[in-house]
Order: structure tokens, then sequence, then C-alpha cells
């Protein structure tokens, strides 16, 4: 090997690399892409259209709020985290008092920041260990990446309900120059 040559990468350095872009990926997916999204949804609704249903088979943007708290404090606060998990699951869905849009922010923002820390401090060698979650052995590589997928799909159902709610395009992106540049950081 010269001087000009990289030195070789191990298996067990490129696995390390490779579990730590996963575990920082994720973590940015949840605080700056997903969490905005919803911010700025929840800023655009009343407190009574954050509780409006459709219908009874489907759920209000407040409960999906709730929901998307409790299952990322179930599987990564807890599940990853090691800490217990007090969750009532049911009791995201049941409710029907009206929670402030400012208590769901907040709510939505300390869960985040929780579930940061947890990922931020995860070492990366560990992502093949089980954990028990919700009763079945899971690999903590599996709980990010189920909490990641979790927050998408319901992100896109707040988005949607919003959209339905205020009858408005919510300008995620500008798209003026040909190229989708993300607005919900601005």
């Amino acid at each position: 090997m010269t001087d000009s040559e990289p030195a070789p990468v191990s298996p067990i350095d490129l696995s390390i690399d490779v579990a730590r872009t996963f575990v920082d990926r994720a973590r940015n997916f949840l605080l700056n892409e997903y969490r905005p999204k919803i911010e700025l949804c929840l800023n655009e609704l009343t407190d009574e259209q954050i509780w409006w249903r459709p219908n009874e088979q489907t759920n209000s943007i407040g409960n999906l709020v709730l929901h998307l708290c409790g299952n990322s404090r179930q599987w990564i606060v807890s599940g990853v985290g090691n800490t217990r998990d007090d969750r009532t699951r049911e009791a995201e869905f049941a409710c029907r008092e009206i929670i402030t849009r400012s208590a769901l922010l907040a709510l939505l923002q300390t869960t985040l920041f929780e579930v940061d820390e947890v990922l931020q401090n995860l070492d990366a060698r560990t992502v093949l260990e089980e954990r028990l979650i919700q009763g079945r052995n899971v690999t903590i590589l599996h709980a990010i990446f189920h909490v990641t997928e979790h927050f998408s799909m319901h992100t896109g159902q707040i988005i949607m309900l919003t959209k339905i709610a205020t009858n408005k395009d919510l300008r995620f992106y500008d798209v003026s120059t040909g190229v989708p540049v993300d607005r919900w950081h601005i």
C-alpha cells in the first residue's frame, strides 16, 4: 500500500458506519422532516379542526399525534432505551376531549427530543441486539425502522386531513425554479 492509497476498511468498521448512517438518517427524518410538517399542519388548524374526524372509523389529527407519541415512546424511548413502558395504546384513539394545539405541539416536541436523545446516544454496534417490544423480539434496527416508517405514514394522513380541513395547499415545496426546494424549514 502506498501513501496515496486509502487504508482498507474492515467489514466491522463498514457495518458500524452503515448502522450509524442509518440511525442518523432516521433521526433527521423524525426531527427535521416529519416534525416540522406536523407542526405546520397543527399551526394551520383550530383546536376543533385538530380533533375533527370524518367518521367513527377514522382518527382525528389529535388522535394521530397522541398515537405517534405513544408509539415512539414505546418503541424507542422504552424499547431501545430500556426504560419502563407505560403506554396505553387504546387511550390514544379513544381520546375525544380537546387537547389544545399548544399542548399537542409540546408533547410532540418533547417526545421527539427524547427519541432523538436515545438514538443519538445509541452505540451503532448494538443495532442487531434484540429487544422485547409489544410482545415481540425485534432488533434495535427493526424498532428504528418501524418508528420512522410509522411516522411517515401518519404524517401523510395528518397532511391530508389538514388539506381537507383548510382547503388549501400547504406549500411544503417551492417549485418555481423547476427544482423542488423544501419550505417547511423556512
